[in-house]
C-alpha cells in the first residue's frame, strides 16, 4: 500500500507542476521514476515512452498507468492515474471560472506569453534525450527528418507514418536482415 501512495504522490506532484502537457512532464517523470525511486530502468523508460505515445488517449495518463501498473499492479495504475489528472482537473476548473474575467488584462497576457517559450523548452529537452537514447546517428537521422517532413510539410497523418514505419521494420527484419545473415553464414 505504501508504493500505491508513493505513486499517487509522485504523479500528483508531477501533474501539479507541469505546464505544457505530457511531453513537458517527461523530465519530471524520468527524474522521479528512474533517478529517485528507481522503479524503472532508464532503457525501459524510453521504451515505455515509445509505447505510451503510440497508444490512443492522453500521454500523461498513459504514462501514469504504465508506471503505476509496472510498480504496483492495478491499484498502482489507478493511483498514478488519479495523481496525474487531479491537479490538471483542479487547475482547469479554477482557470475556467476565473480566466474569462481576467484574460484581457495585460499582465495575464504577458504571463502566458512568457510561459510559451518555457513550454517549448520543456518539450524540447526530453525530445533531445529521447534522440540520444534511441541512438539516432547520421545514418539513421533520415528517418526522423523524413517523418517531420511528411507530417509537417506534406500534411500526412502521423497514423500513416507509423503504419509505414511498422511495415518498413517488418520488411527489414524478415527480408533484408535475413538475407544479410545468409550471406554471412556462407563460407
Amino acid at each position: 500500500m505504501k508504493k500505491v501512495f508513493e505513486l499517487f504522490l509522485s504523479f500528483f506532484k508531477i501533474g501539479a507542476f507541469t505546464l505544457g502537457g505530457g511531453y513537458a512532464m517527461l523530465t519530471l517523470v524520468e527524474k522521479a521514476v528512474v533517478d529517485r525511486k528507481k522503479w524503472i530502468p532508464n532503457d525501459e523508460f524510453w521504451d515505455m515512452i515509445a509505447v505510451v505515445q503510440s497508444l490512443p488517449g492522453v500521454f500523461a495518463v498513459n504514462t501514469a498507468l504504465y508506471v503505476g501498473h509496472r510498480v504496483a499492479g492495478t491499484k498502482g495504475a489507478f493511483a498514478a492515474m488519479l495523481g496525474a489528472i487531479i491537479p490538471s482537473i483542479t487547475i482547469m476548473l479554477l482557470l475556467a471560472t476565473v480566466f474569462r474575467e481576467f484574460r484581457d488584462y495585460p499582465v495575464v497576457e504577458s504571463v502566458f506569453k512568457g510561459i510559451r517559450p518555457c513550454v517549448v523548452a520543456l518539450i524540447l529537452a526530453p525530445s533531445l534525450r529521447m534522440i540520444k537514447s534511441a541512438k539516432v546517428n547520421w545514418k539513421t537521422a533520415i528517418i526522423p527528418i523524413a517523418t517531420v517532413f511528411l507530417i509537417w510539410w506534406c500534411k500526412i497523418s502521423p497514423a500513416y507514418v507509423i503504419l509505414a514505419a511498422i511495415a518498413g521494420s517488418v520488411i527489414y527484419a524478415f527480408y533484408i536482415n535475413r538475407s544479410a545473415k545468409k550471406k554471412e553464414a556462407k563460407p
